[in-house]
Formats: C-alpha cells, structure tokens, sequence
C-alpha cells in the first residue's frame, strides 16, 4: 500500500460551490485510476484538512499525479483553493490492525 496525505488549509474567500464541484470531480477521476484504493478526507474544528488517498503502490500515485486533468485541477487549487498545503507520500514502515470482529 502507498498513501498520500494532503494536509491543507482553503483560503476563507473561495466559491466554496466550485471547489466542491472539483473535489468531487478529481475524486470521481481517482476512482477510475489502475491502483486507486480508496479516498477520505476529514476536517478539523479550525478548518485544516487532512486528505488521505491509498494506492496499490507509488506507480499507481504516480501515475494518478501525471493524469493531465489532475494537473490542471492542482494548478487552479494552488491558484485559487488553498492559502497552504503539506503532501506526505510514502510506504507505511509500519501498520497494526485491530478488529474486535476478528
């Protein structure tokens, strides 16, 4: 499994219907990616976010960030979305599981 966590912070004057139409949009894109794994995001009481998307592996990331659609949509993000941003990528070095269930 790889992750990619998009930590991030939306600047108070956005047209919040247009970013929900693109957030919906990429991850409706990201679903149909070879390798896509599935896609949360979560969100503070102070309005930071934390996206967390799961891949195969880092080609399967990889080869979603080259997906010329989300190129441009992370251009317009960085244009006219987000006051900042931090991406973490990577292979967990290590995963515990509990399942009561189980």
């Amino acid at each position: 499994m790889f992750l990619v966590v998009f930590r991030n912070r939306k600047r108070a004057d956005i047209d919040a219907a247009a970013y929900s139409a693109d957030a919906q949009a990429m991850e409706d894109l990201a679903a149909q990616q070879p390798g896509y794994l599935g896609f949360k995001s979560y969100t503070a009481d102070d309005g930071e976010v934390i996206a967390l998307s799961e891949w195969e592996d880092e080609a399967a990331a990889l080869a979603w960030r080259r997906v010329a659609h989300h190129a441009e949509m992370q251009a317009r993000g960085r244009a006219e979305y987000y006051e900042n941003y931090t991406l973490f990528a990577g292979t967990p070095t290590r995963v515990h599981d509990f399942d009561r269930q189980a």
